[in-house]
């Protein structure tokens, strides 16, 4: 991408893609650590753009490129008339030669002298003097010197050319107009396309983990995605990072590096970022909207098999705005409420929309059902294949009545189920279902190797994130 532009404040979330292990309907995954860029506002495409401008005063006589033109670095753009210069070159050199003959005879005066002090036939003050003189034409002959390389610069000002490969925009001035050095306007604009970077902001408590990466020598690859995030545009790497805080927003600078070759980017253009920073194997995840805090401590609803809930103590890792690491407290395959919690107590029974409606149960991830969830009723978690299934008060009865909370209201809330089925990692040009999260990096994998515990007794990774650029 190119330099040169702003990027605005982000937030930083860590994104992840996972997939179950063939064993266990829902088992840990492999959580891929991202940092989200430019949030709140997309990320400008910075662009190297030369304003290609003379550096002396002169009649323009000739163009050589097209509007739009693809060039190379020191392809011929303009021509200035020469012949001024090529006149003020012959008189710099006139000046030189004349000064350079007068440094050689006062330089054979000196040495006539010098011998004739040593032979008492002349004053030491007659040595000096001419001494002098000669240091005097020295230095004119350094200072003609000079003027002979400045007109000669000068007249090869006079052929512009282009200073970066890039494309150029459109003429500024037309050939017969007189140009002066300093316009602000310029002859023309020239935009490096390939490559190209993008500028993006990253709050500073994120900056230590990137940095530790960067640091060892590991290519971040970076995504970047067009202004609403439905599809993925470019792959990248991150290149470098600012050396400083903005003071006013708490953020750091990142700039990201794209090839471009098929420029699906172009300079000045808003795109969001997604800068994958590290995997995390065996974790586990649930949405952000089941974790509660209170009195407890940090604790979602558990949903039994009774469809009663309970308080469930949780230690939280990782996160972004929608998913979050759970290290301690939950195990994969595990449901917990994600919609109505704060109308729920302890023992609470709820009894979710499907079942009560149709006498079925939810669908639940991975069991091979069709069915899709009633908008109304349910909504998806695309990147992690998980059904949040608002519940319902469980209906009166002698044996089972629904929990009312204080307020005097029936107690509500939405159980979910542990993804069984990955989202599609997003490929640049094409456009992921709505309300993914973009993955960038290897797919998850499942956590299969020497020491991984069977499904029943590792149980399930509940969805979660933390991480991720624009």
């Amino acid at each position: 991408m190119m330099p040169g532009a702003s990027a605005r404040p982000s937030q930083a979330n860590w994104c992840f893609d996972e997939r179950p292990t063939p064993v266990a309907r829902f088992a840990r995954r492999t959580h891929l650590s991202r940092i989200r860029g430019g949030a709140e506002a997309p990320a400008p495409v910075s662009l190297v753009v030369p304003h290609v401008k003379t550096q002396i005063s002169g009649r323009l006589i000739n163009l050589f490129f097209t509007e739009g033109q693809e060039i190379e670095a020191g392809a011929p753009l303009a021509e200035v008339d020469p012949r001024p210069y090529e006149a003020a070159l012959k008189q710099a050199k006139g000046q030189l030669a004349r000064d350079q003959a007068q440094l050689k005879n006062a330089q054979l005066d000196l040495n006539r002298y010098t011998q004739l002090v040593a032979k008492n036939a002349a004053s030491q003050q007659q040595v000096d003097t001419q001494q002098a003189l000669v240091q005097q034409f020295q230095g004119t002959v350094e200072m003609d010197e000079a003027q002979v390389r400045t007109a000669e610069l000068n007249l090869e000002y006079c052929h512009i050319t282009a200073p970066v490969t890039g494309r150029v925009g459109l003429r500024l001035v037309d050939r017969g107009n007189y140009v002066q050095a300093g316009e602000s306007t310029g002859i023309a604009v020239i935009t490096q396309i390939k490559p190209i970077t993008v500028l993006f902001s990253l709050p500073e408590d994120k900056v230590p983990q990137v940095l530790k990466r960067l640091n060892s020598g590991a290519d971040l690859p970076v995504v970047v995605y067009d202004r609403n995030r439905r599809a993925a545009l470019a792959t990248g790497k991150l290149v470098t990072i600012d050396n400083q805080v903005d003071v006013t927003t708490g953020t750091v600078k990142l700039k990201a590096q794209f090839d471009n070759a098929d420029e699906a980017l172009f300079p000045s253009q808003f795109v969001n970022v997604d800068l994958l920073v590290d995997t995390l194997t065996g974790v586990t995840v649930i949405p952000s909207a089941a974790v509660q805090r209170g009195a407890p401590g940090t604790y979602v609803y558990l949903v039994h098999p009774d469809n009663t809930v309970s308080v469930r103590k949780i230690a939280l890792g990782a996160s972004d705005s929608s998913r979050i690491v759970v290290t301690q407290g939950l195990v994969a395959g595990d449901k917990v409420v994600v919609d109505g919690a704060d109308k729920l107590r302890e023992g609470a029974k709820i009894s979710e929309p499907d079942a009560a409606a149709g006498g079925k149960p939810a669908p639940v991830a991975g069991e091979g059902s069709e069915r899709r969830p009633r908008r109304t009723q349910e909504s998806r978690d695309h990147g992690t294949g998980e059904v949040a299934i608002p519940a319902t008060p469980g209906p009166a009865s002698s044996k089972t009545a629904p929990a009312v909370p204080a307020s005097g209201s029936a107690d509500t809330g939405s159980a979910t189920q542990t993804p069984a089925t990955p989202p599609a990692t997003p490929t640049p040009g094409t456009t992921p279902p709505a309300g993914t999260v973009p993955a960038v990096g290897p797919s998850i994998v499942p956590d299969s190797g020497p020491g991984a515990a069977p499904a029943a007794a590792q149980g399930g990774g509940a969805p979660t994130t933390q991480g991720g650029v624009k």
